[in-house]
């Protein structure tokens, strides 16, 4: 068998044409991890801003996503202790209400191979719909029964969480319980597992 390394493993994934004829602004595949890591956030796809500049979450959704955690940016992008890997790696072109989704050969093709090179990971956090289809082991039905839920998830070591876009501040305003009694319980496993600044 051979041993793959996550740097090599990464080089290859940031050169990935897979879907190159699908995106309209090309292929940019946008990840980050490091062996070391211990929390895992698996979300949908770049956004134009991500694509732009190749740094994950570098939009209002991130910086809503990082006061979920209740984590700092230098915290956020340190890869030894965080690596984000979304469904689909790439800006995926955008759709009569938004985004399209995420390319479905991202997950299938690489999702494997990563998380076998991530072995000290504690917590995974499933963000939106499309992580939480792909690995949760209970669906619920929708998202706010899959957060509503989301001690079921934890003995797997999943956490899900809704999109934090702008586009769901209607959904978090019609359910105040998601951050009165859902985020605090999140950032006191965040907390336990990053070393915060």
């Amino acid at each position: 068998m051979v041993v793959e390394k996550l740097p090599a493993l990464l080089e290859e994934i940031r050169a990935c044409r897979l879907c190159e004829d699908h995106l309209s602004l090309g292929p940019n595949p946008v990840l980050r991890a490091a062996a070391s890591a211990r929390l895992l956030i698996v979300g949908q796809a770049p956004g134009t801003k991500v694509h732009a500049t190749s740094i994950p979450w570098n939009d209002p959704s991130g910086d809503r996503l990082r006061e979920w955690l209740s984590i700092d940016r230098y915290t956020f992008y340190d890869e030894s202790q965080i690596a984000i890997i979304p469904m689909g790696f790439c800006y995926p072109g955008r759709g009569k209400g938004g985004d399209l989704p995420p390319r479905p050969e991202c997950a299938v093709t690489w999702h494997k191979r990563l998380l076998q090179q991530l072995p000290h990971l504690q917590l995974t956090l499933l963000v939106g719909q499309y992580a939480q289809r792909h690995y949760l082991p209970h669906w619920y039905g929708n998202i706010t029964e899959n957060v509503r839920h989301y001690r079921d998830a934890l003995p797997a070591g999943y956490f899900p969480l809704p999109h934090p876009s702008p586009r769901n501040t209607l959904w978090l305003r019609r359910r105040p319980w998601f951050e009165e009694e859902v985020v605090p319980e999140l950032q006191k496993y965040v907390k336990k597992i990053l070393k915060v600044r």
